[in-house]
């Protein structure tokens, strides 16, 4: 094969990778602080998807769009986790339920609401060119979503390794009890990181939705991956949740394009053999 494929796919691969990341970094956060498995995170994917593509329609500015659909979506979380899911605390089986719950809610409203139809955010003319390098042409958008998923990791990393409330997060996700004990608002904790969660994973949403378009079902289908890549990084690990984004998303690409019919295999088969090495994952702690 000539290099230009294996250039193209990685680029391909990193620019879905990227896109994980903003989707699983929030429910790493949420699993390792709550311990909440959230079936409706794939949910804010797409509702903040919908939500942006209609600001986009109706303003004309993306920027509105990407505000508009991270806000609502982390309100929408916010009140899930103070009004539903902290009545259930500790009750596994309870949120899976309620989560499971929501998720089919949401995806009736985005049904009502929105139809059935595919659509594809619009996004700004600087955004929509192709960059040329080598005789390979790089889309900008795909370049854009990178250079977002950096920020955002640049942005939680100083959260929380530079901050007080990132060292009460951290604290809370070593060890809840323990810092309920030392006087740490562990459930104000939950309300701010589940809000963050929610609105990372928007964020995704929105941007998702000029690479990907958003359409029914494609909360479905980038939920199965977030849970992969918080699996594989670790529960709570922010390098993690980067290290099982990138390796998710370059699996992922290389097998759909060089063995389509075992694309779910070379996925999950690599998740496996991880697993059975280090079971906390890459960087999860015991």
């Amino acid at each position: 094969m000539r290099s230009d494929f294996w250039i193209l796919q990685t680029f391909n691969g990193l620019t879905y990778g990227a896109l994980l990341f903003l989707l699983a970094s929030g429910l790493s956060l949420i699993f390792g602080v709550m311990r909440v498995v959230n079936m409706a995170h794939g949910s804010y994917f797409l509702l903040g998807g919908y939500i942006g593509l209609t600001v986009a329609l109706r303003t004309k500015s993306f920027a509105m769009a990407l505000v508009a659909g991270t806000v609502a979506i982390a309100l929408v979380g916010i009140a899930m986790e103070r009004l539903f899911l902290r009545r259930l605390r500790g009750q596994e089986l309870g949120q899976v339920l309620m989560t499971v719950g929501f998720s089919l809610i949401f995806q009736d409203l985005a049904l009502l609401i929105w139809g059935g139809d595919p659509y594809n955010l619009p996004v700004p003319a600087a955004l929509s060119g192709a960059l040329r390098l080598g005789g390979i042409t790089f889309p900008i958008y795909r370049i854009f979503i990178m250079g977002v998923a950096v920020a955002v990791g640049l942005g939680l990393w100083l959260l929380l390794d530079r901050t007080r409330m990132g060292a009460m997060i951290r604290a809370a996700v070593d060890d809840g009890e323990m810092a309920q004990g030392v006087g740490i608002n562990v459930p104000r904790i939950s309300l701010v990181v589940f809000g963050l969660g929610a609105a990372l994973a928007a964020l995704g949403g929105v941007v998702g939705a000029g690479f990907l378009g958003v359409y029914p079902g494609a909360d479905a289908e980038v939920l199965p991956y977030a849970f992969v890549v918080v699996i594989v990084g670790g529960l709570g690990s922010l390098p993690g949740a980067m290290a099982g984004s990138l390796i998710v998303g370059l699996l992922d690409n290389f097998g759909k394009a060089l063995f389509p019919e075992l694309a779910y295999f070379t996925l999950f088969a690599p998740m496996a053999v991880i697993l059975a090495l280090r079971p906390t994952g890459l960087f999860g702690r015991a």
